[in-house]
């Protein structure tokens, strides 16, 4: 029998305890190497998690963000952000910058697969790839590339959705209050305005 919380009975393995001394960077054992942990390192205690994944190949890495891009719409549709066809996400190629991946018009969020992306011109909207069997949404894509063309640099992704607290929220029009440690990630990232009764995160 495994022994409990409350035995009395200590299990007969030992662990194998590493002697060598280590430094500490604020109370963590730092890096062997000498240089500054990375943040992932800084937060992991024991095992660091592996962090943002690289790619031998573009292939692989475009495969890998339209798989996690429909991933992240079945799951939009799990939570009930399927608000007739209003939402999109669109991701930056990862080999060419002035391209973005977006959802079509008129699929279901629950039945988006990676293969179901178009690939549009960030600048003209032209659809440069992907599936053009169904169209992309006007609309989306200008609210997309305004965002891409101002942040090419640091700017990867950009989700719309039409959520339930969210459109709940948007009846007071009122902005977000900056009362929980989440809602402060957009402090000064709110717009409203009164003629237009609009909340947007930008």
């Amino acid at each position: 029998m495994a022994p409990s919380a409350i035995s009395e009975t200590a299990p007969t393995t030992a662990l194998a305890v590493n002697s060598k001394k280590q430094a500490l960077v604020n109370g963590r054992p730092a890096p062997e190497d000498g240089r500054e942990p990375t943040p992932l390192e800084a937060i992991s205690h024991g095992v660091v998690m592996p962090g943002i994944p690289t790619f031998p190949t573009y292939t692989a890495h475009r495969r890998h963000v339209l798989v996690h891009m429909a991933a992240t719409f079945r799951q939009w549709a799990r939570q009930g952000y399927t608000e007739g066809q209003a939402g999109h996400i669109s991701v930056r190629d990862p080999e060419f910058p002035g391209l973005m991946w977006m959802n079509p018009l008129g699929r279901h969020f629950g039945l988006l697969a990676a293969g179901d992306m178009i690939c549009l011109d960030v600048a003209t909207g032209r659809v440069a790839g992907g599936n053009v069997s169904r169209p992309a949404n006007a609309a989306g894509y200008l609210i997309h590339a305004a965002v891409h063309k101002r942040r090419p640099a640091d700017v990867h992704a950009v989700c719309h959705a039409h959520t339930h607290h969210g459109r709940a929220w948007s009846v007071f029009a009122r902005p977000l209050e900056m009362l929980t440690q989440d809602v402060c990630n957009f402090v000064s990232l709110c717009m409203f305005t009164i003629t237009y009764t609009l909340l947007a995160l930008v």
